[in-house]
């Protein structure tokens, strides 16, 4: 993947910048101030996208018992500066917080980042495995207009194969978890027992960013739509207690 280089960023800034020319003194000016204002946002974007993707690392060095000092050394900052940047540690979601229908899936995420040999679980191994088959995810779909079968297949096409055994044990990448943290939060809001299809499915669109936002958008699901469907449309009943495999979220 080639990196933009500076022109490129200048390019992109000039191009989206609403106001980027504006009329003056008979021909067009400069609008310096806009163009600042919009280089701003590009390189905040931009860093968050640094920050997210060197989170992404420490978490698996975390689950897989590299120490603190080691990832600071790796870093080039000092142990204690790593920790006070990455110390809380991610919320992990077992399968008592999930929905019957929720642990069937990530049967299917799970199995998709290992024959890809992928060592991440990210939005699009979600997207796959909750349109793997009929849930409260693929029945809010359908309500919202949006084929399934549609979805399942344009996120497979999306699905890259890495050069990794994957282990037992596998990190979620940042948007991955920001998504299940939505969907608790859907859950919670609804009153629900548990997290189900339906929640994840709006916590992926809901994150807008990743594969998963991507392709929900291109097959143009509003979840803003979705609101005022009934429990009874979305399936979002009582989940039975069937136990599934745990999962690392």
């Amino acid at each position: 993947m080639a990196i933009p280089d500076l022109d490129d960023l200048i390019a992109e800034v000039d191009r989206t910048c609403a106001t980027a020319h504006r009329p003056g003194g008979g021909r067009e000016q400069p609008d310096w101030l806009a163009l600042l204002t919009t280089a701003a946002g590009l390189a905040g974007q931009l860093q968050a996208l640094a920050d997210d993707l060197v989170e992404d690392y420490v978490e698996h060095c975390r689950m897989h018992g590299v120490s603190w000092t080691d990832i600071g050394a790796a870093l080039g900052v000092t142990r204690q500066a790593v920790q006070q940047r990455f110390h809380a540690p991610h919320k992990r979601y077992g399968p008592e917080t999930m929905s019957e229908g929720l642990r069937r899936a990530m049967i299917q995420v799970k199995e998709a980042a290992v024959s890809h040999r992928n060592n991440y679980i990210g939005t699009e191994h979600l997207l796959w495995g909750l349109t793997a088959e009929v849930n409260s995810a693929t029945r809010l779909l359908e309500a919202g207009g949006v084929s399934p079968d549609t979805v399942h297949r344009a996120v497979a096409g999306r699905l890259s194969r890495g050069a990794s055994q994957a282990a037992e044990r596998i990190a979620w990448t940042p948007y991955s978890r920001k998504a299940i943290a939505l969907a608790e939060a859907r859950s919670e809001q609804q009153g629900a027992a548990h997290i189900d299809c339906a929640d994840l499915l709006i916590g992926l669109a809901g994150v807008g960013r990743g594969v998963a936002a991507t392709v929900l958008a291109d097959a143009g699901f509003d979840p803003s739509a979705t609101e005022g469907l009934s429990p009874a449309v979305e399936g979002m009943g009582p989940a039975t207690e069937g136990m599934g495999p745990a999962v690392d979220a």
